[in-house]
């Protein structure tokens, strides 16, 4: 039997919904309002399509994901309405808690804006489930993927999200050692366990061009290889290969356009990045034929030498500009979705390829 992919990627988008209303985390205190007093304060005068916009359609996959999670579960089909309830309810938390945290303003329209989006995802999934698309869903996944492949088809439906965000090297997900020396440096600061933080030596220098190439490769072969974990014919595994290559490729340009404008939409598309793209590209026609066990061996190998290549390199100038746009500006909305699925995404990878190779069952 197949287990249902919607549970956790609802309890991961609900996750990063908390992040996003919560960000940045910091000085909170009682403002002296009662928690529920947005819902009572003045209809705002100013409006922007861009905020109704986000507001609803940020909450419809959740929404969704929690309705299509309940029909799953063989919950009664007029049960199933209380799903957006609880997504109406966490929104409702999310708003009540901003008004702990002094930079963000909780507003009884986005609540309702997010509820509207909550029930507009359940009765799109209501829809789907009632047309017989969930069931055509449940054939086409007999037929593509091994049983017990949820956790390979929730890594490989996430992996584009974290390319959405704007790495330092394209397709470097995991770019995490840096940012977690700093933040460990700020919290020993002028303690007596500063002294034993490591300290590097030199400045770290640019990827040469040779090494930045390789790290692109190995960021195409490691999804690839990941597929064929959980897709068996070589056929299928060359689809596989085929549109991880194709997401590759219109994700990163779709990032470099949200960060730099539409006309540098394929700035990041340099000599080293094509070159690495047909080369992870060749490397993953060349393992079709590999068994799963042995494809699992080769990711786990390849996300080692990744990592180790990737936290390196140093961030440039335009892109930490790109970053204060990014979590700062009104991309908030974005960033804890994108950044935490980038940063996480090749260690959770390594936890579940790990748990692939230690599978005693060779069929999967």
């Amino acid at each position: 039997m197949h287990k249902s992919t919607a549970w956790p990627l609802a309890a991961l988008y609900a996750a990063l919904v908390v992040y996003a209303s919560l960000f940045p985390f910091v000085e909170w205190r009682d403002q002296g309002i009662a928690s529920w007093e947005f819902l009572l304060a003045p209809t705002p005068r100013y409006w922007t399509g861009f905020d109704v916009a986000v507001n609803v359609a940020g909450y419809v996959p959740l929404g969704g994901l929690v309705a299509l999670s309940a029909l799953r579960s063989g919950w009664r089909r007029s049960s199933v309405w209380w799903a957006p309830v609880g997504v109406m309810l966490l929104s409702l938390c999310m708003e009540g808690l901003q008004s702990y945290l002094p930079s963000r303003v909780p507003s009884r329209e986005d609540f309702l804006l997010n509820a509207a989006g909550a029930w507009v995802g359940a009765l799109a999934a209501f829809v789907l489930q009632k047309a017989g698309a969930i069931d055509r869903w449940n054939q086409l996944r007999s037929r593509w993927f091994v049983p017990h492949s949820r956790g390979g088809i929730v890594l490989l439906s996430t992996w584009p999200v974290g390319l959405l965000f704007p790495a330092s090297v394209p397709l470097g997900l995991g770019q995490v050692v840096t940012r977690l020396e700093a933040l460990l440096q700020s919290y020993v600061e002028d303690s007596s366990f500063e002294a034993w933080l490591p300290v590097r030596d030199t400045e770290l220098l640019p990827l040469a061009p040779g090494t930045e190439l390789l790290c692109v490769a190995l960021g195409l072969l490691i999804p690839c290889l990941l597929g064929f974990c959980v897709v068996r014919p070589v056929w299928r595994r060359m689809v596989v290969v085929g549109v991880t290559t194709g997401s590759a490729i219109l994700v990163s340009a779709l990032s470099a356009a949200l960060s730099w404008g539409p006309l540098h939409a394929w700035a990041w598309l340099d000599v080293p990045a094509q070159i690495g793209l047909f080369t992870g590209a060749s490397l993953a026609l060349l393992f079709v034929f590999a068994s799963w066990r042995a494809s699992a061996a080769l990711a786990l190998l390849s996300l080692g030498v990744y990592l180790s290549l990737l936290n390196q390199a140093p961030e440039s100038p335009y892109f930490a500009q790109t970053l204060l746009l990014w979590e700062q500006g009104r991309f908030i909305r974005f960033n804890g979705l994108a950044q935490w699925v980038g940063w996480l995404w090749p260690y959770v990878a390594s936890v579940y390829l790990l748990g692939q190779i230690g599978r005693r069952d060779a069929k999967n």
